[in-house]
């Protein structure tokens, strides 16, 4: 089975100031609001990371999920991974090894030519795991969560190129490892200390949680064409960590260069 990773959702208390923060760091757009969320007690705008997404979320209603995960990891963080799987019939299998795992399905919803599946993120440990199918099957291409079609003159890559990776966190790396890999149909590596398994575009890293924010989706790697330019609006925004990092909405950015 192929699987990309093509969304990461972030949460945040407040939406505005975090894509500010993000945009001016990251050099990237804004490019899509999607009214689809209010249902949750939602609101969200996505922004193009190469040809994928990032989408960050805030809460505008008292006692929803998004609130609860903020309350539970004290403050804005990781939320979501959100893939995209080749045919139907593997985001399918994947769902029903989820089951096999004892992982309760959050969200599922089947739409003409579209199907998505949310796992939850009790029972992945790290965050909630979605995983789509669209009849278009373009892992460049069409994307429903960003409106399908319309966003790529938004896509922005001068400074900010794509992700590389997403860094899970929890109290037992290899059980997280194991779960994530046992869902995905993916080999779990080891190099050293680091546990890892592949997805199409980028590595799922799996590490212990060491920041008191317990088990969470803590840090991203992107490939950065501009370092000098993310570090400068970094240290104007009060996020700059050291020269290979820098902490946008209580997530860890690891800057690689190209």
């Amino acid at each position: 089975m192929t699987i990309q990773l093509r969304q990461i959702c972030l949460v945040a208390r407040e939406l505005a100031p975090v894509i500010d923060d993000l945009t001016s760091i990251l050099g990237i757009k804004a490019c899509y609001v999607d009214p689809g969320v209010g249902v949750f007690g939602l609101e969200n705008t996505l922004m193009p990371i190469g040809h994928n997404f990032l989408e960050v979320v805030a809460p505008v209603q008292e006692k929803t999920a998004g609130g609860r995960y903020l309350d539970r990891r004290n403050g804005d963080g990781g939320y979501m991974v959100i893939t995209q799987a080749d045919n139907f019939d593997n985001q399918q299998a994947a769902r029903q090894r989820a089951l096999d795992s004892g992982v309760r399905v959050a969200h599922e919803s089947q739409r003409d030519g579209w199907n998505l599946c949310q796992l939850h993120p009790g029972d992945m440990i790290a965050s909630f795991l979605e995983i789509e199918w669209d009849v278009h099957e373009d892992f460049q291409g069409n994307w429903n969560p960003a409106g399908g079609g319309g966003w790529e003159d938004m896509v922005k890559q001068d400074v900010t190129v794509d992700y590389l990776g997403v860094e899970l966190q929890g109290p037992d790396p290899i059980t997280l490892a194991e779960l994530w890999g046992n869902v995905i149909d993916a080999p779990v590596s080891r190099d050293g200390g680091e546990l890892s398994l592949e997805l199409n575009n980028a590595s799922l890293r799996f590490v212990q949680a060491q920041d008191g924010r317990g088990a969470g989706l803590g840090g991203l790697d992107v490939a950065v064409a501009d370092r000098d330019a993310i570090l400068a609006a970094a240290r104007e925004r009060g996020c700059y960590v050291n020269d290979e990092r820098v902490d946008i909405c209580g997530t860890r950015w690891y800057l690689h260069d190209v």
